[in-house]
């Protein structure tokens, strides 16, 4: 059965047209994989995997900018991301207990596919929401082959969405969470695409585009707790600075939806840009920052 989108209930949602395939891989290169993991009534968890472009990430780094609206998350890398402003390795998304375990998985593959390269340091950028209400989190489900498999499977088809990779066990406003993905289409001097994926764990009471609000259901209504990871991708040559400030305004339409911001989420949004004239080149053969 084809899974209805919010648009098909309710028609176009905002002004902007989407992309052909609606998705975060509209914006050429950028790749998406999923590992799901679903065992009986305990396991259900995942890993999800962004590549922004189809080359070596880490000699070809792109530039990003992160916002941290609410802190509590454990997202690895952040302080040099944020230092240096690009990426230099996958975004891997995947429960809070999993983290170390997908950056091992990040640092390995890294160290596969630049074998050419005397790598002495590599900032892995894995975020997290926890899935702990639908998922025995601390039985760890998840190795690194599960998120080996998931940066492995990356592909530019429609993004696969719903209970799947890192949203296989995540709630939202009280209901199912999960992954999503969309993009625009903007005219600013030439044509660009803007995608967003998201990794929806988080509380609050759901305001739908067309004014209506469906209370939290009561299965979670003892705490509106949760967090979301949220990537955005463009075509567009945007600097680290105003990646960050793109990153900033996606915080805007997470508050449109009803989200609380409570004390217990963490709120993360990442930002880079995938066109070539503004990517840092690796042209040295050794990594000797420490």
């Amino acid at each position: 059965m084809k899974r209805v989108r919010a648009r098909d209930l309710l028609g176009p949602i905002g002004t902007l047209p989407t992309g052909e395939l609606n998705g975060i891989t509209d914006v050429v290169g950028v790749q998406v994989g999923h590992k799901t993991l679903h065992s009986g009534k305990e396991v259900h968890t995942g890993v999800t995997a962004i590549l922004p472009h189809t080359g070596s990430i880490f000699e070809q780094k792109v530039p990003a900018g992160l916002v941290i609206a609410n802190g509590y998350g454990k997202l690895t890398g952040a302080t040099q991301l944020m230092e240096l402003g690009d990426l230099e390795t996958p975004i891997l998304l995947t429960n809070t207990l999993a983290v170390p375990t997908a950056m091992q998985a990040t640092l390995e593959y890294t160290l596969r596919i630049n074998p050419h390269l005397n790598i002495r340091s590599i900032n892995a950028v894995v975020g997290e929401t926890n899935d702990g209400y639908l998922n025995n989190i601390s039985s760890f489900p998840i190795t690194k082959k599960d998120a080996t498999e998931a940066l492995e499977s990356a592909n530019s088809n429609a993004v696969s969405e719903g209970s799947i990779g890192a949203g296989a066990g995540t709630v939202c406003f009280g209901w199912k969470g999960g992954i999503g993905s969309s993009s625009r289409m903007v005219t600013i001097g030439a044509n660009y695409t803007v995608g967003a994926l998201v990794q929806t764990n988080f509380g609050g009471d759901l305001i739908l585009p067309n004014g209506f609000i469906i209370k939290e259901q009561a299965q979670a209504s003892n705490s509106a707790d949760g967090s979301i990871m949220i990537i955005l991708a463009t075509d567009a040559p945007l600097s680290d600075r105003n990646l960050r400030r793109l990153a900033a305004r996606s915080m805007a339409g997470l508050a449109r939806t009803g989200a609380s911001f409570s004390n217990g989420s963490g709120d993360y949004a990442i930002a880079f840009s995938t066109a070539p004239n503004v990517r840092r080149i690796q042209d040295r053969r050794t990594q000797n920052l420490a």
